[in-house]
């Protein structure tokens, strides 16, 4: 019942079964750590937002500035995920991901929040030019390590199955 196996054969085919998975590997984390300028432009689209938000509009107003907010990030998220190259049929977003999620937005909000209370004796202008430097500076420092740290890991779960099942 055994069957001759060719070792050099079954190392081809093992080998490319491997490398389009690699590669998918390498584009989530070229993606993840390319070019900053999503990044940039999320922060500049944000300190815009808290400037405006800073002069202290009226109700309409802040409901404009919101609603033109969102309608920037939508459009820059839409313009990001075609250029992506990467399709996969399934996310692999896990805790790390989510936790990194949640502490961008925790410090981003913090920062946004407590510099407002400590602008709140600048005249309106000041104090908004300030709060939106200093909570644009928070998102870019955060952002950019964080998102290469929360896809870094995907290449060794991915390595770390394939070596559990092939001890088996």
């Amino acid at each position: 019942m055994s069957t001759p196996v060719d070792a050099e054969q079954a190392w081809r085919d093992l080998q490319r079964i491997r490398v389009p998975q690699e590669r998918v590997y390498d584009e989530v984390e070229r993606s993840a750590s390319g070019s900053p300028r999503a990044t940039y432009a999320t922060a500049a689209a944000m300190w815009v937002f808290l400037v405006c938000m800073g002069l202290e509009p009226p109700t309409w107003g802040v409901w404009l500035a919101l609603a033109g907010y969102l309608v920037v990030l939508g459009s820059m998220a839409r313009a990001h995920s075609r250029r992506s190259r990467v399709r996969l049929h399934h996310s692999r977003c896990d805790r790390r991901m989510l936790t990194a999620f949640v502490a961008g937005a925790v410090m981003t909000g913090g920062t946004v929040v407590l510099s407002g209370r400590l602008v709140e004796p600048l005249e309106p202008m000041t104090g908004a030019l300030v709060q939106a430097t200093a909570s644009a500076a928070v998102f870019v420092l955060f952002a950019g390590p964080v998102s290469r740290w929360s896809t870094g890991s995907l290449r060794g779960r991915g390595g770390l199955r394939t070596h559990e099942g092939a001890g088996r």
